[in-house]
């Protein structure tokens, strides 16, 4: 039950994100076919038994649930017109992000960060489609990829050092406390293993830090 709990508090489910997005299933499914809307975060696979003066009778169903950010995204997709220009709105926002993370002193030395190549971009967009973001991010939109993405590459970086300096410790406090604004809390089945777990909860204790 603590995972559907969790599920229901944190995620909609496809027929409440419809009903928000004022879409049809049809056209939902089209978004999909075409590679611009996301996949479920979640899917479960529910099994139910009824037994009563009748016999018992046996059912099943899936239900998905989706990131509460992609309220905003289906709107967002209504304004274009083609995947191009869709796929051109994920990475204007996604590098927009880092460009203003980095003006107030988020950094990293890995080159993804640096101008935002088109591999990486590429990259981040298949696993934005594949559902991946929407599990582990808090709205699951181009922005908290970012903050998730920039913020995970300076808490290693700046983790590699056993003994940082004051500013060094600083920095890492930052870089955890973007980590976690821009995290999902992850279902309780996953973390222990989640990136909330290694690089945050295991990072604050491993250098002290709140």
């Amino acid at each position: 039950m603590e995972l559907i709990e969790y599920l229901q508090s944190h995620f909609y489910s496809k027929e409440r994100l419809l009903s928000l997005s004022g879409l049809r299933q049809e056209e939902f499914a089209n978004y999909q076919n075409a590679l611009v809307m996301p996949k479920a975060s979640y899917t479960l696979a529910l099994g139910l038994q009824c037994h009563s003066f009748f016999g018992t009778h046996n059912e099943s169903h899936n239900r998905e649930f989706y990131a509460k950010g992609y309220v905003s995204w289906l709107k967002d997709l209504r304004l274009q017109n083609n995947p191009k220009q869709i796929f051109d709105l994920f990475k204007t926002r996604y590098t927009d992000t880092i460009y203003q993370l980095k003006s107030i002193g988020h950094n990293c030395s890995d080159i993804r960060m640096d101008k935002g190549p088109a591999t990486h971009i590429e990259n981040e967009w298949k696993h934005f489609i594949d559902g991946t973001y929407g599990l582990c991010t808090k709205s699951g939109l181009p922005e908290d990829i970012a903050r998730k993405e920039l913020a995970s590459l300076e808490i290693k970086e700046l983790a590699k050092e056993r003994n940082l300096s004051r500013i060094g410790l600083q920095k890492l406090q930052r870089a955890i406390d973007l980590l976690e604004s821009a995290s999902s809390l992850f279902a309780p089945h996953e973390r222990h293993k989640s990136s909330r777990q290694i690089l945050i909860n295991d990072i604050r204790q491993q250098f002290n830090l709140k």
